[in-house]
C-alpha cells in the first residue's frame, strides 16, 4: 500500500546533481519541476550537503523547548530576510503545517474566525489548510472540513472588499496561484487586500510556499508588489531538499496568538539545511538568475510558433497554457526528451525548475515543446 496516494511515474529516480536527476538505469533528466519547487537551489547542493553532514555528526534532534545553535541561527537569518517587520518565526515540517499555524495565529490574535480565501487557490492538504483550498476534488472526500471559510474570485478587488468585514480573522492569498494554473495577482490586488485587512483589523496572510526564496525574481513575491503582510508562510525550497516550513508573523500577531507547537519544529539538521539554503540563494544571486532566465524563457515561448494560448507567471514560475494536450506533452517531455515538468490543472504545463538553470537549459525545453506541440510525436 506504500505510495497509494500518488500516481507514480514510470521512472525510478535514484540520484541528482544540480538541475539533473538520474534514474536507476543512469539515464539523465533535466528537472524543470524541481519536485514542485523543493529543489530550488538544485539537487544535492554542496553547501547544503556539507551543512547537513556537519550537523548530523553533532546532533540529529532536540525539541524546540531547548535552545540550539542551528535553530537559533535559522531564526536569526529568516528574521533578517523577512519582508518588513514580519520577524517572528515559527518552524515546522511542511507548507501545509505553516499555513495551519498561520490560520490558528490569525484566529487567536484577532478573536475572529472567518477566513477569506481565493477561488482556484491551493494551501495544503491538512484539514485547516484544505478548508482554505478551492478545488472540490481535494476536499470532497474529507468533508466536513473546518468551517467559516469564504471564497472570492482571485483578482477581483470589489469582491474581496465586500467579503472582508469586522468578523474576518484573515485574508489568505498566494501572490501567484500555483496549482490553480500559475495566475499572478493583477496589478493592485494585493494592495487592496492590504488596505481592507488594515481597515478591519484582520490579518493578511501571504502564502509564499511556492513563490518565495527568489523564484519570482525577488526573495519574496510580495516585495515586487510593495506589500508587507502580517503573516508569511514558506516551505518547499527552504530546506534545500529537506522537509521544513516556516510561519513568519508581525509582532501584533505573535504577541496575541494562542499556544501552538510541533514535536519536530526546527530540528537541528533541517535548520542547518535551511540556513545553508538561504545563504546559497543570496551568495549565488539566484533571485537575479530567476529573473533573467525567466524573462528569457518567457520571450522564447512567446516568440515561438508554438500553439500556446498564453504564458503566465514571473521569474522561474511559469505556466504555458496548451489546452487539453498538457498531460500528453508532459509525458512526451519525460519519455522522449528527458525533461521533467509539472501540470497546473489539465491545460497548463508548469515550468518550476531549480533557480540555477541557464538560458541553454531554457532553449532545450522550448525546442522539445516545439517538437511535441507541432504534433511530430505520438
Amino acid at each position: 500500500m506504500s505510495g497509494f496516494v500518488y500516481s507514480e511515474k514510470p521512472i525510478q529516480i535514484e540520484s541528482g546533481e544540480d538541475v539533473y536527476l538520474y534514474d536507476d538505469s543512469g539515464d539523465e533528466y533535466l528537472d524543470f519541476g524541481a519536485s514542485y519547487g523543493v529543489a530550488a537551489v538544485g539537487h544535492c547542493h554542496p553547501e547544503v550537503v556539507s551543512a547537513v553532514q556537519s550537523q548530523v555528526e553533532k546532533l540529529t534532534f532536540v525539541q524546540a523547548s531547548y535552545p540550539n545553535s542551528a535553530r537559533d541561527a535559522l531564526y536569526e537569518k529568516l528574521a533578517a530576510v523577512a519582508p518588513g517587520d514580519v520577524e517572528n518565526v515559527w518552524l515546522c515540517n511542511s507548507g501545509t503545517e505553516a499555513n495551519e499555524a498561520a490560520l490558528k495565529f490569525a484566529r487567536s490574535a484577532t478573536g475572529n474566525s472567518k477566513i477569506v480565501a481565493a477561488q482556484r487557490g491551493f494551501h495544503g492538504r491538512t484539514m485547516g489548510s484544505l478548508s482554505a483550498t478551492w478545488k472540490p476534488k481535494y476536499k470532497k472526500p474529507f468533508e466536513p472540513l473546518a468551517g467559516d471559510f469564504e471564497f472570492v474570485p482571485y483578482g477581483d478587488d470589489e469582491a474581496l472588499s465586500e467579503a472582508v468585514d469586522d468578523e474576518t480573522a484573515a485574508v489568505l492569498l498566494e501572490p501567484i496561484q500555483g496549482e490553480g494554473g500559475v495566475n499572478p495577482a493583477p496589478e493592485g490586488y494585493l494592495q487592496t487586500a492590504r488596505e481592507v485587512t488594515e481597515e478591519t483589523g484582520s490579518a493578511l496572510i501571504l502564502d509564499e510556499i511556492q513563490t518565495g526564496l527568489g523564484r519570482t525574481g525577488a526573495l519574496w513575491a510580495c516585495e515586487k508588489r510593495g506589500v508587507v503582510p502580517d503573516v508569511l508562510t514558506s516551505a518547499k525550497g527552504l530546506g534545500g531538499g529537506l522537509p521544513v516550513g516556516a510561519t513568519l508573523c508581525a509582532d501584533w500577531v505573535a504577541e496575541e496568538s494562542g499556544p501552538h507547537g510541533s514535536t519536530f519544529s526546527g530540528g537541528p539538521v533541517v535548520s542547518a539545511a535551511a540556513d545553508a539554503t538561504l545563504s546559497v540563494v543570496a551568495d549565488e544571486n539566484l533571485a537575479e538568475n530567476a529573473a533573467q532566465v525567466g524573462d528569457y524563457l518567457q520571450s522564447k515561448l512567446r516568440g515561438s510558433e508554438l500553439p500556446i494560448r498564453t504564458v503566465r507567471g514571473e521569474g522561474l514560475m511559469l505556466g504555458a497554457e496548451v489546452g487539453r494536450g498538457a498531460n500528453r506533452a508532459l509525458k512526451q517531455l519525460a519519455m522522449n526528451h528527458g525533461i521533467l515538468a509539472l501540470p497546473a490543472g489539465r491545460t497548463v504545463v508548469r515550468l518550476l525548475p531549480p533557480l540555477t538553470v541557464t538560458e541553454s537549459h531554457a532553449d532545450e525545453v522550448v525546442a522539445a515543446l516545439e517538437t511535441i506541440l507541432a504534433g511530430a510525436e505520438t
